[in-house]
């Protein structure tokens, strides 16, 4: 009992490690976007690209390889070596964070599958497998970039984020559950709301993927209003119609904002809520916690707008945008119901005091 304990805490170690590898990489990857660095190293060599030019001639073969795509001829044209090395260093660094996490993953996931049953090695593996699919969509994304347009397709960020939140929820949900000694019970309607609230910050964080790959933070840095209105009337200019809430500015912001603020209004709503209910401390406490991270995301989104995306508080906005999905995550699982238990017993073990 003993040695299936400690392998449990060990696995929820590695998964933990790996989520907190995940969100460097994500924050990293913001970084990179901000500064206009993601096109600056155009090959993909997972092995030979672990080291970094490391001579005067290898320095120019690669600034000469970022001369040749557009974004260097149409923005940065004129830019010297030394304005290259800068940019170049946070590609590399994503990409660096990127290979650690998929080292951590593999090897762990061995460690993990030799010291568990076989009916469980499923779950590990799709650790590594969610790390290889982040990388070749990373790539992916990167492609879009090196031929026509000076920037990355916003469809392939967004999709590149969308499978990096979910590595980091898959890892944090797994190590809740091999940490977790109970759940605690609460209403069914409460849990779908709860579940309704983690589907809302899903939903709001990958409008922020659009809007970051569309540059739509760059506009209309005012709020409440957008141009002098609460609807701008810009919303439907591209045609057809149903591309733009994906490539019109307007509307991704416009989109983004309200789905922000629902986001918000959501969780209060939840918040109270669980203050009605007899509900344990400890899951009326996370939901307090998430309450608390909502206004904050908020106020962050809020100040990079009216600020034009600085690069400090997009990191920052972008970070918090990962922790509320965090205690969403954690929200949800400690509502889960106790399958081995029946109603009325779990309504009696909440009601009897311990000891």
């Amino acid at each position: 009992m003993a040695d299936r304990d400690s392998a449990r805490r060990t696995i929820a170690l590695w998964l933990i490690a790996t989520a907190a590898m995940t969100l460097l990489m994500v924050v990293i990857g913001g970084i990179t976007r901000l500064t206009q660095s993601g096109l600056s190293i155009t090959e993909w060599q997972p092995i030979e690209g672990v080291l970094p030019p490391l001579s005067a001639a290898a320095w120019q073969q690669a600034f000469e390889r970022y001369q040749k795509i557009p974004e260097y001829q149409q923005i940065h044209f004129g830019m010297t070596l030394d304005q290259f090395k800068s940019i170049f260093f946070w590609e590399y660094v994503h990409r660096l964070v990127g290979r650690a996490t998929g080292t951590v993953a593999i090897v762990c996931a061995i460690v993990a599958c030799w010291r568990t049953e076989r009916r469980d090695w499923p779950r590990h593996i799709a650790v590594p497998v969610l790390v290889l699919l982040q990388g070749v969509l990373g790539w992916y994304m990167v492609v879009s970039g090196l031929s026509v347009r000076t920037s990355v397709s916003q469809y392939r960020l967004t999709a590149h984020l969308a499978t990096a939140l979910f590595l980091y929820g898959y890892c944090i949900w797994q190590a809740a559950s091999l940490l977790a000694d109970d759940r605690m019970a609460a209403p069914r309607s409460f849990r779908r709301a709860a579940w309704g609230v983690l589907g809302l910050v899903c939903v709001t964080v990958l409008a922020g993927g659009l809007t970051a790959g569309t540059k739509a933070g760059l506009v209309y840095n005012t709020f409440p209003l957008m141009d002098g209105r609460l609807v701008p009337t810009g919303y439907f200019a591209e045609s057809p119609w149903w591309l733009n809430p994906f490539e019109n500015v307007t509307a991704v912001q416009f989109d983004h904002r309200v789905l922000a603020m629902t986001t918000l209004a959501a969780i209060l709503g939840l918040f109270l809520w669980s203050l009605r209910l007899d509900l344990a401390r400890r899951v009326r406490r996370s939901i307090g916690v998430l309450a608390g991270l909502a206004a904050l995301q908020v106020t962050l989104g809020i100040s990079t707008l009216l600020w034009a995306v600085p690069v400090p508080l997009a990191a920052a906005h972008q970070t918090g945008a990962v922790l509320l999905l965090t205690a969403a995550l954690v929200s949800v699982h400690g509502l889960r119901p106790v399958a081995a238990a029946a109603p009325a017993a779990r309504e009696d073990a909440r009601a009897v005091p311990a000891g």
